[in-house]
Order: C-alpha cells, then structure tokens, then sequence
C-alpha cells in the first residue's frame, strides 16, 4: 500500500479537525461568577479586561459549533492543558467521509488523528496517523502548519482578545448562558486592525508568533471583516464567543461555549500498534520510489 494511498483516506478527517483546530483559539474560559459588570465599566473596558484574563487560563473544557470554510458544518468538544500542552477533541463535520465522531489527540509534541473503522481499512487495520512535528522535514511541517496544526498549541482564549482592538463595542442585554448569567457584548473588526492592535500589546515572542499565525489563517480563507459576540460573566471571564464573517472561501461562523476551565486534563497518546507514523510511512515511500 503506497503512502499516498494511506494518507488519502485521513485527509478529509485530518482537513475538518485541523480546521476546527484554527478557531479553537476563539474565546476565553468560562467563570462561574453570576453577577454584571461593574457600571462604571464601559463596554470596552469590560471586553479589555476579560481579555487580560486570558492569560491566567491553566486548561479549558469547551465546545464549538458552526461553520468553517473547507469543512463545512461542525460540532466538536475539547478539553485542553496550556502546560504541558495536551489536548483531546471529538468532532463532526458535514465534509467528513467517516462515520462517527472524528478525534484529535495532541501529546508530547505529536498530533494523532483517528479516522475510525473507515480510515481503519485503508490504514493496514491502523486506526491513528500520527503527526510528529519534531521529525518531520520542514517542508512537511510547513504544510501541516497550513492546514491548521500550527493552532493546535494556542490558548484558545486568543482570537476574543482581539474584540479589544474594536472601535465600535457596545452592550447588547444580559443573558444566561449555561445556567450562568452574563452580558453580552458585541462589535465588528477588520483583520487588518487586529494586526495593528497586536502591534502595541506587550506580548512575549512566542505568543506574538502564535497570534499572528492565527491572522494568517483567516487571511487564507480570504476572510477580511470579522463580527464578534462575547457573552462575559460576572467574574470577568467570557462564557461564550462567537465570530462571523464572509470569506472567499465560504462562510464563517463559529461560536464556542467554555464549560469549565482550570480543571485537570490527561491525554494519553493512542497505542503504537494501533498508529501509522506519517514520517515513517513517508521514509518507507521515499525508499520505495
């Protein structure tokens, strides 16, 4: 079995998670406060400050559901540690030719996806493909990076901090959310002000890349105006975000639900026998040729 053969039957799973991966970097964590803001606080100093508090985030328990251009209708949950990353995701996607949820593992530096007994019976009875962005070549990992995996090791808190950039933040009521009270804010921003508002925060280098990696995306998608929802809770947190926007490659609308967060997360990596390694199988398929 060649590798492109073998690699042709995760592809449309690998694409729709990967793609989810890109906006699950859009909201902050949830709080279980229950009280408004403060009414001093104007709408931005309120969107400000929730987006400060992103960076206190130790792990996530969320759920997206919506539209990704490239993947189409999606509904997955996450669960994700900041340090040592770890992440584990269930989706589905109306592009996917898998029956069943489609999981993603991220661990030790690697990215498994399982394609199910689908991808099983062109995978050699291998349910996992493995992407370990330490040993592939650059060129390899670049394109991964393309395609999204690039986000996988992003706070999901990030793309809402971006709302703070806005010009025009206003207050749309309260709301309860998940039995929790919140209010609800929303604005509109282009990706080129979030670029410039990205300019003049104090970020580490690391960080900066990452944000910036993420702006890439949705300039790939051809995505230029975006419109944003917050729903933040008494304790400064955003509970949901949501993020529209027409893109070249068809719509955008994405809302993400934080269930819980700081909370203890263990991913384990699926069992070796159980993996093809797309490094080796690209060294096997290098040797073949």
């Amino acid at each position: 079995m060649t590798f492109a053969v073998r690699n042709r039957a995760e592809r449309k799973a690998a694409a729709a998670v990967l793609a989810a991966l890109v906006l699950g970097s859009g909201a902050v964590a949830c709080s279980k406060g229950n009280a408004e803001e403060s009414p001093q606080m104007s709408p931005a100093a309120a969107v400000a400050k929730a987006a400060k508090n992103t960076e206190r985030i130790t792990s996530l328990h969320y759920r997206m559901t919506g539209t990704i251009p490239g993947a189409g209708q999606i509904k997955a949950e996450a669960r994700m540690a900041m340090k040592p990353l770890a992440m584990s995701m269930e989706m589905t996607s109306s592009e996917q030719k898998t029956e069943g949820p489609v999981e993603v593992r991220f661990v030790d530096k690697a990215m498994y996806i399982g394609g199910g007994a689908e991808a099983a019976k062109e995978m050699g009875g291998k349910h996992w493909i493995k992407f370990d962005l330490g040993a592939l070549g650059a060129d390899m990992q670049k394109n991964i990076d393309q395609m999204g995996a690039g986000q996988a090791n992003q706070n999901p808190a990030q793309d809402s901090t971006f709302l703070s950039g806005s010009k025009h933040v206003t207050k749309v009521g309260t709301e309860t959310v998940e039995g929790v009270k919140t209010t609800h804010y929303k604005g509109d921003i282009t990706v080129a002000q979030m670029r410039a508002w990205l300019k003049t925060q104090k970020l580490d280098k690391a960080t900066r890349e990452q944000r910036e990696k993420g702006l890439d995306q949705y300039a790939k998608m051809g995505a230029d105006k975006m419109a944003m929802d917050m729903w933040i809770d008494g304790s400064d947190h955003t509970k949901q975000f949501r993020m529209r926007g027409d893109a070249t490659k068809g719509p955008l609308d994405m809302t993400i639900t934080f269930l819980d967060y700081n909370k203890p997360v263990t991913v384990t990596a699926p069992a070796a026998k159980d993996t093809a390694d797309l490094a080796e199988m690209m060294k096997s398929a290098q040797q073949q040729s």
